[in-house]
């Protein structure tokens, strides 16, 4: 069975709201903090092979930068990467090779994990990665946390998000202050 892990880069007030997304003010606010030591950890944590689950708006804006992106790891990663693709409008994908989850998007992300293959990661989907938990569906967490506060701004965890337990898999700082934090999803909450 594959596993399916979401990867997301968040402030420590837990904002992970992009640039070019609805008029957000703080245009590429993880700029400063990118070294070629955090991309060589960031990219090692996506593992040798990979699949990608992404929302439309996500896959909307890779697709116009990753396929033009002069020849990375991380560049051809991706366009490598099987993307599966969370939309109502599958007719209009292009970036590939792609896969439409289908109609029922927690009914195909059951089966693509349940199919063989490398991991399914998930990056950006801020709407699809909180149903994704609370579905179940999601394996691990990997959280790219800046040093910094955004004060507004799509979070992460959304207001009502059901409450659940992880357990610490690694950390590894970066130069940059930047932390890597790997969770295991460890099922409901604990408590006293």
């Amino acid at each position: 069975m594959r596993k399916l892990r979401i990867m997301e880069h968040i402030s420590l007030d837990g904002v992970i709201q992009a640039s070019g997304e609805d008029d957000f003010p703080h245009a590429d606010w993880t700029a400063p903090y990118r070294t070629s030591a955090g991309r060589d950890a960031l990219f090692a944590e996506h593992g040798g092979r990979f699949d990608l689950l992404l929302g439309r708006r996500t896959y909307d804006m890779w697709s116009a930068f990753w396929p033009k992106a002069p020849g990375s790891p991380m560049a051809d990663g991706l366009n490598a990467a099987t993307k599966y693709v969370a939309t109502h409008r599958p007719e209009s994908l292009e970036w590939g090779p792609f896969e439409w989850v289908g109609p029922d998007a927690f009914e195909g992300i059951r089966r693509i994990k349940s199919q063989p293959g490398p991991d399914v990661i998930v990056w950006g989907s801020s709407t699809l990665t909180s149903t994704l938990l609370e579905q179940g569906l999601a394996d691990a967490v990997l959280l790219v946390v800046y040093p910094v506060l955004l004060g507004a701004g799509k979070r992460f965890f959304a207001e009502g998000t059901r409450p659940c337990s992880f357990e610490l898999v690694s950390t590894r700082a970066t130069p940059s202050g930047v932390n890597l934090c790997a969770y295991k999803v460890a099922g409901r909450l604990k408590t006293g």
